[in-house]
């Protein structure tokens, strides 16, 4: 039974910055999607919405202690191998990706919860370990990860795939790995990248070679983020206004209300504006890690820095791509980005770092 106690553990800081920035995606999202232009406002509720039920979903997850997800580790990856196959199999086809499954009028990105689902899975896997002293004690691990890699890469979805891998990096990391075999890990990595490479779909392996040099196809696979460099830039101190960024209302930018809705960001609302938006990831990142750090127990630490990962590769490179350093993955920015799926699944990830939170220490009676 919860006990009230707890609350006085409860990461205020933490929830009120994630519902910041969560207003900011839907005054951004009603902009990006021409919501009082075109007097549809689809978009805008889907994502309050989502929103809505993430917060709730943040109140039914501190309702149980975390370690109990450990005893479902199996059954959480079982389920989530099941949602990942289930896609390929009925799966709904949107922008060359078949990555989400319609059930009526919602449509549900199991890839999503799968990040979670692996954070989970992959923290009770080395909750035990007390240093990976072999390379031969990563080979089980590996292909733990690497069979959902395998299911999205499938689909084709690169960015999802991209942080599976920071996840499992950051958690090993934690867990303890010694040095030679970190090295020999990193060392099959760059081994395996002209294999990778091949394995690629031929847009992707465009919109890598756009990344290095957009110029080369500025009507294609260089439009993007052409565009998005231009918004960003006129966008200058102050920005052109909301409602009022060109590359945003006349349809130039691509993608506005998700991928690039930092573009959008940085043209209508400016330096002033992004500068803001970082500042509240930076922070947000800053109490997930004091949560980590704190957590009573080794579990609670690994799935507290896989969620960090998560989330910081997202920004990095979400922000990243937008702005010509990244090439381009189609990985939507936490909590901001529109997406259902996306946004709730923020949201129960940040449920979970104030499960932790609360629980880190006994409750004195």
């Amino acid at each position: 039974m919860f006990d009230k106690k707890l609350l006085k553990n409860l990461d205020w800081g933490l929830l009120i910055v994630v519902l910041l920035i969560s207003i900011y995606s839907v005054i951004v999202v009603t902009s990006a999607s021409h919501a009082i232009q075109t007097g549809s406002y689809k978009k805008v509720i889907v994502q309050s919405a989502a929103i809505l039920i993430g917060l709730i979903s943040i109140l039914l997850i501190c309702l149980f202690d975390y370690n109990i997800l450990a005893k479902f580790s199996t059954f959480i990856y079982i389920l989530n191998l099941f949602g990942l196959v289930l896609v390929l199999a009925i799966g709904k086809i949107s922008n060359g990706a078949q990555s989400w499954i319609s059930l009526g009028p919602v449509d549900i990105q199991p890839s999503e919860f799968s990040k979670l689902a692996l954070v989970l899975t992959l923290s009770n896997m080395f909750s035990k370990t007390e240093e990976i002293k072999t390379f031969k004690e990563l080979l089980w691990p590996m292909v733990y990860v690497g069979i959902p890699f395998v299911a999205v890469m499938l689909q084709p979805d690169l960015g999802t795939g991209l942080v599976f891998i920071a996840i499992f990096l950051a958690i090993i990391y934690i867990s303890g790995i010694r040095t030679k075999v970190l090295a020999q890990l990193f060392t099959l990595g760059i081994a395996l990248l002209p294999i990778g490479y091949k394995l690629l779909k031929p847009y992707q392996r465009n919109r890598l070679l756009s990344f290095l040099n957009p110029e080369l196809d500025p009507m294609g696979t260089g439009y993007h983020v052409i565009q998005s460099k231009i918004a960003i830039g006129s966008g200058m101190f102050w920005g052109k206004g909301l409602f009022h960024g060109s590359q945003t209302q006349l349809y130039y930018l691509p993608e506005a209300w998700t991928d690039f809705i930092f573009s959008v960001v940085g043209e209508e609302l400016g330096f002033i504006g992004a500068s803001i938006l970082i500042v509240l990831y930076a922070i947000m990142l800053y109490k997930a890690w004091k949560i980590a750090y704190n957590a009573k127990d080794k579990y609670g630490r690994l799935v507290a820095v896989g969620i960090i990962a998560m989330f910081a590769f997202h920004l990095f490179e979400n922000i990243g791509m937008t702005i010509g350093i990244m090439p381009i993955t189609g990985i939507p920015l936490p909590f901001m980005s529109y997406g259902g799926s996306a946004m709730v699944v923020d949201l129960m990830a940040i449920g979970l770092l104030e499960n932790i939170s609360m629980r880190r220490q006994k409750i004195n009676f």
